[in-house]
């Protein structure tokens, strides 16, 4: 869908305005429209029958005016919405609405928690719900607490791409070189392999941190990464002729995926995974473990992407 929009799902807290902040850029970078979405609170509903629908309108009346004053500062400053703005007015439970909205969108953004959260919780329950069942990409920009501070190292600013080189959909991988290619920045592609524990080796409790000494040897390491390194190489091989000036590093790392990915979205522009779970079915809404923890924790934004063609 390449007339798609991006879609900003905002309910007037800290954490979806910096969600508009970064659906507005990304609009920019894709050039493509972009709508604000607005939940409306029950009372709101209650002569609607609660149905998921859309009602375009000037502005989200529902928020009083500061708020609509600091969307409009993000929005360029003036009293009109700018070209390829709209605003939308949805009725029925947020992961509902959202969902059904989404079949629209190029990708929707919203914030890791809502004005209605708990301070304590890193992802909202309704973020989870979207980043879960939505039909679209799915951008979960977090709240500031989470957030790290600007990294000059080897990965900043690039798009870290989560790869299982056998049952990660295409569609993930379409996804994060194209957002590479609009922002002008590198794909890194994370992949994590399994190394073995050492035959001596006892572990009394499953919770157990295994010190470095205790990891096979070289003999056993190598090798695995190798093979991890060759199984990236030719799941990339379409995508980097699809994208001839999009660089991309490769990365084989021994353990967790997950940790990997959390570590490197300290200073990404944007990590990528894919939402199901690999030993599921490709439309499965399920997410997978790595999805899930990645969105647990990252410090920057994540995107989340469901199988989207059929021959993903």
């Amino acid at each position: 869908m390449t007339d798609a929009p991006v879609i900003a799902a905002v309910d007037g807290s800290d954490h979806s305005l910096k969600a508009l902040e970064w659906a507005r850029a990304a609009a920019l970078r894709h050039r493509a429209g972009l709508l604000i979405a607005h939940v409306l609170p029950d009372h709101a509903q209650l002569y609607a029958g609660r149905r998921a629908a859309l009602h375009d309108a000037s502005e989200p009346a529902e928020y009083p005016d500061p708020v609509n004053d600091r969307i409009r500062a993000l929005l360029g400053g003036g009293s009109e919405l700018p070209e390829g703005v709209r605003y939308a007015s949805l009725e029925g439970s947020v992961p509902e609405a959202l969902r059904v909205i989404g079949e629209e969108a190029r990708m929707l953004v919203m914030g890791s928690r809502g004005r209605g959260g708990f301070a304590s919780l890193l992802l909202g329950s309704n973020s989870r719900a979207v980043a879960t069942t939505a039909p679209c990409p799915v951008v979960v920009v977090p709240h500031a607490e989470r957030s790290a501070d600007a990294e000059t190292g080897a990965s900043a600013g690039r798009v870290v791409l989560g790869l299982h080189a056998a049952e990660t959909p295409d569609d993930v991988l379409a996804f994060a070189f194209a957002e590479a290619a609009v922002r002008g920045t590198t794909v890194q592609v994370v992949s994590a392999y399994e190394v073995p524990p050492a035959p001596t080796m006892v572990i009394d409790s499953p919770f157990a941190v295994i010190p470095p000494e205790g990891l096979a040897d070289d003999g056993e390491g190598v090798p695995a990464e190798r093979e991890m390194l060759r199984a990236q190489t030719e799941r990339l091989a379409p995508f980097r002729t699809r994208h001839p000036d999009v660089p991309v590093e490769q990365a084989a790392v021994p353990g967790d995926a997950a940790g990997r990915l959390v570590d490197a979205s300290r200073s990404a522009a944007l990590v990528v995974v894919g939402r199901h779970h690999p030993r599921r079915t490709a439309r499965s809404l399920l997410m997978g473990s790595v999805a899930h923890a990645v969105l647990q924790h990252a410090h920057g934004p994540v995107a989340v992407v469901p199988t989207l063609t059929d021959d993903a």
